[in-house]
């Protein structure tokens, strides 16, 4: 990985370790560390100005998360994208979200459409510009958008704890230019689903967009 791109990424108005760990983060999730690779304590707090206390904390909490594993004698490297873990977050995921667009077409208001009909656009424009980082970032949006329909206070958060075990396979999937349209397709479904408050409709299309995903990315993972 580039040491000053690691760097770069770093937020100086966090605490220290909060700092070090959302660096490394980002840098996993991103693909900025390949997965198998070795997350070496003194290596990186050279790279990063820091002392080695932090990314040892760091560390540990990414273990936490499944984006780290520790190896006997080998120490600490980056997770690999397998087809078990996928399927896991997946079938989680697709219970909340199928639930959360049914909820979102029997709640959602005006305010709620123009925000959705909002994120669909600038996912639009991101595919139009082949930007990968900015495609993922606004098809996120565009889904924050349902959640935020169901006005369920306890649903949202209870899906974006899921959000950073899923960002890795969704910029797999994301990185094959072939699924962009097939994207822009299902969230126009999706779209007028909800604006039709067909409950039904909605949350098929939930999970076939969810299964795609799933499919696509385990074949990656199978052709690798």
């Amino acid at each position: 990985m580039n040491q000053d791109n690691l760097k770069d990424t770093m937020n100086e108005y966090l605490p220290l370790r909060d700092v070090v760990f959302n660096t490394l983060r980002r840098a996993i999730i991103t693909g900025e560390f390949a997965p198998g690779e070795r997350l070496m304590e003194i290596s990186l707090a050279n790279r990063l100005g820091v002392s080695r206390t932090p990314v040892r904390e760091a560390i540990r909490k990414l273990e936490l998360e499944g984006l780290v594993i520790m190896i006997p004698r080998k120490g600490a490297q980056v997770a690999k994208i397998t087809e078990k873990n996928l399927r896991d977050v997946i079938e989680i995921r697709s219970v909340l979200e199928e639930f959360a667009a049914s909820l979102a077409c029997e709640r959602i208001d005006e305010q709620g459409m123009k925000r959705l009909r909002e994120a669909h656009q600038q996912f639009v424009e991101a595919v139009e510009h082949d930007d990968i980082l900015t495609i993922v970032e606004k098809d996120e949006q565009f889904h924050d958008a349902i959640f935020q329909s169901t006005c369920n206070d306890r649903l949202i958060p209870i899906i974006n704890n899921l959000r950073e075990q899923f960002y890795r396979y969704r910029m797999e999937y994301v990185k094959d230019i072939r699924q962009h349209n097939i994207l822009v397709t299902e969230h126009e479904e999706l779209l007028h689903a909800i604006f039709s408050h067909d409950s039904e409709t909605a949350r098929r299309i939930m999970h076939t967009h969810l299964i795609n995903q799933q499919d696509a990315v385990i074949r990656a993972i199978q052709e690798t």
